[in-house]
């Protein structure tokens, strides 16, 4: 009989590449580092020049496929998704600003801490972007909203076929080289005499995210509770299969069925379940904004760079619309944040890299809060809309 093959997880992937990495780093040659450094810069090079693309194939499609059928229903769910996905940045932001202080010690990754020792790669090549993340943000909303108006079919064709190619190019080519990338990038600061700062401080903020998304949820289901007249914590504990579902298999879309079949069981109606979790599995990221927020948050803490207040609300308010239909490919809401990452919160790649590493270290909870949270919305979707069926219907 045939030896069955082993398939390893991203998550697993990752782990290796933390672990090889450390240990490389501490024995590596300069010559080698300088090789990885190379593949290190050229990578995050291709990321900048993927970015706006995936927004255009991921985003314009998604809001032309969504835009047509529901009416009010339909604004009403993207409406409650993107400020319950706004709502967790700030939630974030108020709890990791407040808590870092305590456990954290800032400016252990300044540059005048880490600059004694510094590898240059072999080579430097620019790949500009077609255009910058804002521009391919007005661009897919002008062009999905004109394929809904217009009704044009030879559009959204192609639209679609550009995003399952963009889809094609982050599933086969991004995502799989992302553990080396994160190899590299890990071996490097093994190098410089600055990994036991990032590995220390690691498992406190991973676990200062997962916390953060489980008290979110808590005041998720508060709010939805009260809105719809039922029991909070009864309802937040049907959707423990879906949690856990997600946190395993780590995706938003792959759950839609664990997800639906959890929300009937807090009374929901069919009809309801079958428009609101689909939707949100697209639309709706509150999880996945903890955990980049916390991890990006922790970063800037960590290097010393103070985030105004301003600056990261024009994040969270820019990350809402550029991650929408995201979830539905693997790690695509920490791609569509990448460009943001660098173009407003002023990141350099490294520091980039250091939140990809931490995003995707333990990356089951993100997508776990999402779709938890889409039965709370499907909840108050279901208070305001069941008892007045021909409206929607006929809309």
């Amino acid at each position: 009989m045939a030896k069955k093959k082993i398939k390893l997880g991203l998550f697993a992937k990752v782990l290796i590449a933390l672990a090889c990495g450390s240990l490389l780093g501490l024995v590596a040659p300069d010559f080698l580092v300088r090789i990885f450094k190379t593949f290190n810069l050229l990578f995050a090079q291709l990321l900048k020049f993927i970015i706006p693309l995936l927004i255009l194939g991921l985003v314009t499609p998604a809001i032309a496929n969504v835009g047509k059928g529901a009416g009010k229903m339909l604004l009403t769910v993207m409406g409650i998704a993107y400020l319950s996905t706004i709502c967790s940045g700030f939630f974030a932001h108020v709890c990791s600003t407040n808590l870092f202080p305590f456990y954290l010690t800032p400016g252990e990754l300044s540059s005048d801490a880490v600059s004694a020792r510094e590898f240059l790669p072999y080579i430097e090549l620019k790949i500009p972007p077609v255009c910058d993340i804002l521009t391919a943000l007005v661009l897919s909303f002008l062009l999905g909203i004109g394929i809904i108006v217009t009704g044009s079919s030879a559009l959204k064709k192609a639209f679609d076929d550009f995003g399952g190619i963009i889809r094609l190019t982050i599933e086969k080519v991004i995502i799989p080289m992302l553990p080396f990338y994160i190899f590299t990038m890990i071996c490097e600061m093994g190098a410089r005499g600055v990994l036991a700062v990032v590995l220390g401080s690691g498992v406190k903020i991973i676990l200062t995210g997962v916390i953060l998304s489980i008290i979110y949820l808590i005041i998720q289901y508060s709010v939805a509770g009260a809105i719809a007249g039922k029991n909070p914590f009864k309802c937040l504990w049907n959707m423990v299969p879906a949690y856990l579902t997600a946190f395993s298999i780590c995706s938003s879309s792959a759950v839609i069925p664990v997800t639906s079949s959890c929300a009937r069981k807090n009374g929901i109606s069919d009809d309801i379940v079958d428009f609101t979790i689909p939707l949100c599995s697209t639309v709706h990221m509150c999880g996945s904004t903890i955990k980049l927020a916390v991890s990006s948050i922790a970063v800037a803490y960590l290097a010393g760079i103070p985030i105004p207040f301003a600056v990261y609300a024009h994040f969270v308010l820019m990350q809402g619309i550029a991650a929408v239909a995201a979830p539905g490919v693997m790690g695509g809401v920490l791609m569509a944040s990448i460009g943001l990452l660098e173009s407003i919160m002023g990141f350099t790649p490294e520091q980039t890299a250091l939140v990809m590493t931490l995003y995707l270290a333990l990356d089951g909870y993100g997508p776990a809060c999402n779709v938890t949270g889409d039965g709370a919305i499907a909840l108050v979707i279901d208070k305001f809309f069941e008892k007045n069926k021909p409206a929607y219907e006929n809309s």
